[in-house]
């Protein structure tokens, strides 16, 4: 019979402190705030800006195994450079537990400018990773647009569809298929978008349709006023 190869089991001592670290991890739900200059950060700014912000909290940070750990921290949606966050979400991972009244004040002593921490909510380890429902945006329209507006929002809700085409060779997007709904709120307009599994259009795809492609360079902000996680209530 030929040789035959054993691979050494990992000592019982080394699984049970894996086990052990797991018990100990605590799972936290951020609810933030995207202002300011900040909302001009790329996503990956905003990460950085988050593990920045951890360490100087002095939050324990579960890492990643591997040759390049790294914070086991998720962003839900991502936001779009230069548009606002009024209800953001990021979720990471604590290598230890701690109360999370006592962690929302270390982060809100040491956020930077811009960044704002609304809520902190703890989670069991085991809970799912969060899915996206539906975002919502708001921006503001000069009343001499709103009739323009009125009609333009009437005549795209009764098309079954709207292609949107994207950069060359990305293809397009059906913008009808996740536009929920748009309507004019005293001087604002607010809509929502429902999150899809594949590309999808994007905020300023619809003001484009509407004729508003213009408000954002003439002075208006675009903000995402809300994120709807599928586990959440409000």
């Amino acid at each position: 019979m030929g040789n035959t190869k054993s691979h050494p089991c990992p000592p019982e001592s080394d699984s049970r402190s894996r086990a052990e670290k797991a018990m100990s991890q605590q799972k936290l739900r951020i609810q933030f705030r995207k202002a300011g200059d900040l909302r001009w950060a790329s996503h990956r700014d905003l990460a950085r800006a988050f593990e920045r912000l951890f360490r100087r909290a002095e939050v324990p940070l579960a890492m990643s195994e591997g040759f390049h750990p790294h914070p086991r921290t998720n962003f839900p949606s991502a936001l779009s450079v230069g548009i606002q966050g009024e209800g953001e979400w990021v979720e990471t991972l604590l290598s230890d537990t701690i109360d999370a009244s006592e962690l929302t004040q270390r982060l809100r002593e040491t956020t930077p400018p811009g960044l704002e921490i609304i809520d902190v909510q703890v989670l069991d380890r085991s809970h799912p990773k969060p899915v996206v429902r539906s975002m919502t945006y708001e921006i503001q329209v000069p009343s001499e647009r709103h009739a323009a507006t009125t009609t333009a929002i009437a005549s795209l809700m009764k098309r079954e569809t709207c292609i949107v085409e994207r950069a060359p060779g990305k293809g397009s997007v059906d913008l009808r298929k996740t536009l929920a709904n748009v309507e004019l709120v005293d001087n604002r307009l607010v809509f929502t978008l429902t999150a899809a599994r594949t590309a999808q259009a994007g905020p300023r795809d619809l003001l484009a349709q509407l004729g508003l492609d213009d408000l954002e360079s003439s002075g208006g902000l675009l903000t995402r006023s809300h994120v709807q996680l599928n586990e959440t209530t409000n």
